[in-house]
């Protein structure tokens, strides 16, 4: 799985605009985006259109990950 982000000390403060993170496996194959805003999560799996993907709460997500 491959996600890429290199940004040591940086802070990011979301505005208006989302943060959108795009996910390849180890051979560099794209498998889709993550797209963060400021109160949901968003997969969005292969060439998935932009508000079509499978969306959570923040809330609901942290519950989730913490129960791992």
């Amino acid at each position: 799985m491959q996600v890429g982000v290199a940004m040591d000390e940086v802070n990011i403060t979301l505005g208006n605009k989302d943060v959108t993170f795009y996910v390849a496996d180890n051979s560099g194959k794209h498998m889709g985006t993550i797209r963060v805003g400021k109160a949901t999560v968003e997969w969005r799996k292969g060439k998935t259109r932009y508000g079509n993907g499978k969306k959570i709460q923040f809330e609901k997500l942290i519950d989730i990950l913490e129960d791992l």
